[in-house]
């Protein structure tokens, strides 16, 4: 693992001309919006807050809104595709299955933040503009990134309705227990062969981010596949995009099949943070979500290398939690199978303890797991 040192941003020196203060909201297109809150209510234990929809007056989608801690998650599906919007959205979901269209990011000035990444090159979707209730008002823009894929910059600091104009609370339908996760992690997106490196400068110039780690050559690696990836960050670290392209290696990698059944670039998966992975993995699979399996044989050594955990080895090894350790301490992590038929969106849980790492001493149990279930597909 290289922790690399950016070129220093134009801004170096001055006040941050993009700062964020964290991720806003995680957008899906999905085919059934209804059916999907539901699963991530049961299986990932999201309080559903807010709905929109033919009952609110939205004749064409039906958008729920869930949360867990400051997570936010909406889910979106097409009821009547009559507008451009409603085709777009359609579109998606035919082409890429249940996928996210919108990375969200609160920022303290919406104004200032397009305006900033349009004159660094980035492409404007939607110029900054208001939406009012008698909530209050919040402010929206939109860039596009990679694939479909798009940023909404987002200030709600003048509104305190459920999620924004348009929406109206909800209560939950389901008792979901306790809270499984706390926040977004961090959001990583899978590019072409060649591109990844194009999609990092974007990070840089239009945001003002930088390198927080990369991993090349070796780093991410097995007998079969490799990827290489770089990771950036706004200042703060709060906002965190690993971005990942396929290397040229035997056979076909993750990130070459989550390409084809995808049909294009996008968000590969979604790390939720965690104060209890015991706890989360626990209801999580009892709840019927499926994660990737670990042989025995990675926890044999497993207490050698990664040294003492806030979880003994025997139930990392009952669970199959993974675990990794660098300079700054240690952190938990275990990967789900992907969420739906198309083997493409999955999410990781991990429980942070001083490491600011991505779990570099897991690759290749976490790859060759990945693999395992590539060969059952026949997509290896």
């Amino acid at each position: 693992m290289t922790d690399t040192v950016a070129p220093a941003p134009a801004h170096a020196g001055l006040a941050d001309p993009f700062p964020v203060q964290g991720m806003d909201a995680v957008v899906f297109a999905v085919g059934n919006a209804k059916q999907a809150a539901h699963y991530y209510a049961t299986a990932f234990g999201m309080e559903l807050v807010a709905y929109s929809g033919p009952e609110t007056g939205n004749r064409e989608t039906a958008s729920y809104v869930l949360v867990s801690g400051e997570a936010r998650f909406v889910f979106t599906s097409v009821v009547k595709a009559s507008t451009e919007r409603g085709r777009f959205l359609a579109g998606h979901v035919a082409e890429h299955g249940d996928g996210v269209t919108d990375l969200a990011i609160a920022v303290p000035d919406v104004h200032k933040a397009y305006a900033y990444a349009v004159s660094n090159g980035a492409v404007g979707l939607a110029e900054p503009h208001e939406l009012e209730d008698e909530h209050g008002t919040v402010v929206l823009a939109e860039i596009a990134t990679y694939g479909q894929t798009k940023h909404t910059l987002v200030d709600r600091s003048r509104y305190d309705g459920a999620y924004l104009p348009g929406y109206v609370p909800c209560e939950p339908r389901v008792a979901t227990g306790p809270r499984r996760f706390l926040a977004v992690d961090h959001c990583v997106g899978n590019v072409e062969l060649g591109r990844m490196d194009e999609w990092v400068a974007f990070y840089h110039r239009v945001m003002g981010f930088t390198n927080m780690k990369e991993f090349v050559g070796d780093d991410i690696a097995t007998e079969y596949s490799a990827l290489m990836s770089k990771v950036v960050a706004d200042g703060t670290r709060k906002v965190k995009f690993p971005l990942n392209e396929p290397a040229i290696a035997k056979r076909k990698s993750q990130i070459d099949e989550y390409l084809e059944f995808y049909g294009g670039p996008g968000v590969q998966h979604i790390a939720l943070a965690t104060d209890d992975i015991v706890a989360s993995v626990r209801a999580m699979r009892e709840a019927g979500v499926e994660f990737l399996d670990t042989p025995d044989s990675y926890y044999d050594t497993l207490g050698e290398w990664v040294g003492e955990t806030r979880v003994p080895v025997e139930e990392l090894r009952e669970l199959r939690i993974l675990a990794d350790r660098d300079e700054d301490g240690y952190l938990l992590q275990i990967f789900t199978k992907p969420v739906q038929d198309r083997p493409t969106v999955f999410f990781e849980m991990i429980e942070r303890h001083g490491s600011q790492g991505f779990g570099k001493g897991n690759f290749k149990a976490l790859f060759e797991a990945i693999e395992r279930e590539q060969s059952r597909r026949g997509n290896l």
